[in-house]
């Protein structure tokens, strides 16, 4: 018997067109003909009713309308529904909001346009249980067309686990990152330190007893010094956030003091009012995201003037970047990065989301993150 588990997407849209054409057909057969046609319909309707069953997948088809018309075993599984609670009512149900609010809305674009961010494209969204708990998902929606009407084919995966692990992997590697930082300001610091120390010692005790070899001191005195700066900035990129509560605002106010130093642009920092992160992971997430923002209003924007802002106002935490470059690419000038996934990535894994929008004065990046 064949494992239906391993069919793939394309084979088992497929199958369900195929099945549906194949029941506007037997309509037009005489009574005798009909009749064989229709025990054989029966019996592709048992195994195409098998195959979605034992599919690892999640599988969810919705009319244009978005009303659910078919739910397997696996997506009862994942949502905590019975497919009986869900046919006919719309899909929205199995979103959180402010995505449920702005389904309809997607789909009725789709119908009028024949424009679809989705179809055919697989991608990460939340889902809602029964019990009103969100977890992340892998969402790919297919368009099957049939004889006198159109259905979407929704596939699902739960990605909890996937997540979980690629956040204590990514906190792993902030923790040794830090470490190495660390090690390196309070160790190697402050040996080089005792160092540079030593040679000023030997330079005065030289200037007096044998000055013509003063200089040579001097000039240790002086690499040792710059090793220690290098060495200072190495660990500080590693790890810019100390672990204190007003860690993130002053390595904040350090990258936009940094920012003006290094690239002569005007890059201010402000916070009315104190906000305290005692999470060193989720402070530094926060911090590599505006780093990330930072670097790309320079090197893509040609900013000349870029503001960092933190707020936060009872149980919502804002970091916003706003530059005066030249906006968002147009489509024509498609030179894509991996800076906005890494920082919609960084913003996921602490729970939060990025937006990043075409302004006035340029581009404005908004990363907001639900305190707890």
């Amino acid at each position: 018997m064949e494992d239906y588990s391993r069919w793939s997407k394309a084979k088992l849209i497929e199958r369900m067109a195929s099945l549906k054409q194949y029941n506007l057909q037997s309509q037009a057969l005489s009574d005798l003909d009909r009749e064989t046609a229709q025990a054989a319909l029966r019996d592709s309707e048992e195994r195409l009713r098998a195959i979605l069953n034992t599919a690892v997948e999640g599988i969810i088809t919705i009319d244009d309308r978005g009303r659910i018309e078919t739910m397997n075993t696996a997506a009862e599984r994942i949502f905590g529904y019975s497919a009986s609670e869900l046919v006919g009512k719309n899909v929205k149900v199995l979103m959180p909001t402010p995505y449920r609010e702005h389904h309809d809305g997607y789909l009725n674009n789709y119908k009028r346009s024949g424009h679809a961010k989705i179809i055919g494209i697989g991608r990460e969204v939340v889902g809602q249980r029964k019990d009103g708990t969100t977890f992340p998902m892998d969402l790919a929606v297919s368009q099957v067309k049939l004889h006198d009407r159109m259905i979407f084919a929704g596939f699902v995966r739960d990605i909890t686990d996937r997540k979980r692990l690629e956040k204590e992997i990514l906190q792993i590697s902030e923790l040794e990152q830090h470490r190495i930082g660390q090690d390196l300001h309070d160790g190697i610091c402050q040996h080089m330190t005792a160092i540079e120390l030593m040679a000023e010692v030997l330079e005065t005790k030289l200037r007096k007893q044998a000055k013509a070899l003063a200089p040579d001191a001097e000039k240790i005195s002086r690499e040792v010094r710059e090793v220690i700066s290098q060495t200072r900035a190495l660990s500080r990129g590693l790890s810019p956030v100390l672990l204190e509560s007003e860690g993130l605002m002053s390595a904040l106010k350090e990258l936009a003091s940094n920012t003006h130093d290094m690239f002569r642009v005007s890059c201010q920092f402000f916070c009315l009012k104190p906000v305290l992160i005692n999470d060193l992971t989720t402070a530094t997430h926060l911090y590599r995201i505006a780093q990330e923002a930072v670097s790309n209003a320079i090197k893509h924007g040609k900013a000349r003037e870029i503001q960092i802002v933190l707020s936060s106002e009872r149980e919502t935490l804002t970091l916003a970047i706003q530059d005066n470059g030249v906006g968002l690419q147009t489509p024509t000038q498609k030179k894509k990065g991996m800076g906005l996934q890494v920082m919609k990535y960084r913003a996921g894994i602490i729970g939060g989301s990025v937006d990043v929008r075409k302004s006035d004065m340029g581009t404005r990046v908004i990363c907001t993150l639900a305190r707890h």
